[in-house]
């Protein structure tokens, strides 16, 4: 964990504030921030890594990210989840194993009727940076101006700044008039994905 400000255990919500769960999912790596939305006002609550490197067995990383995940979202109880979706690459074997990372992300927030969106790694990049091809650099640069977070309270590691950049896009789908709504629960995302389930 990098930054963490706890919030507290009866903060009332309501329309005009929103607490947004960003996760950059990973089998290496798994990164995520928190912020909170308050009117057009928006804070940074929590930003950390979950390293999984040590852990060999797939089946047990799945788990410490589902574990890590569902952590978060008791600790912060998220109106919204939104996570990287994979990239399409070569290598089939690190794509399968990324989208099951995700998979379980997605199902900690849905078993727990908390609607989830996914965006493609360009479109994260637009929103934060306004550039589809931005480095990560550049867009933890803008993550920490957006939030005013001083470059010493910054992660040595970019995967933490990846997960607050994920929050932050979906913050500003939210406040566009174009927003995609997102999965309001298993029914809904079995739903939508109709074409790719197999009875």
């Amino acid at each position: 964990m990098y930054l963490r400000e706890t919030m507290p255990a009866t903060a009332s919500k309501n329309k005009v504030e929103q607490i947004i769960l960003g996760i950059d999912p990973g089998t290496t790596i798994m990164g995520y921030g928190v912020i909170q939305v308050k009117g057009k006002e928006v804070k940074l609550i929590e930003m950390g890594a979950l390293h999984l490197s040590k852990y060999k067995d797939h089946a047990v990383k799945l788990k410490r990210i589902f574990d890590r995940c569902a952590a978060l979202i008791e600790a912060h109880a998220p109106d919204h989840l939104a996570v990287e979706a994979p990239f399409f690459g070569k290598n089939v074997q690190s794509m399968l194993k990324l989208g099951r990372a995700q998979g379980v992300a997605l199902a900690a927030a849905l078993s727990r009727d908390i609607p989830v969106a996914e965006y493609a790694p360009r479109k994260i990049k637009q929103s934060i940076t306004g550039a589809g091809n931005a480095s990560k650099e550049q867009v933890a640069a803008m993550v920490a101006r957006t939030l005013d977070i001083s470059m010493d309270q910054m992660p040595k590691e970019l995967d933490a700044t990846d997960g607050l950049a994920v929050a932050l896009c979906h913050y500003f789908q939210l406040a566009s008039p174009r927003m995609q709504s997102g999965y309001s629960g298993w029914k809904a995302f079995v739903e939508e994905q109709s074409d790719r389930v197999v009875s």
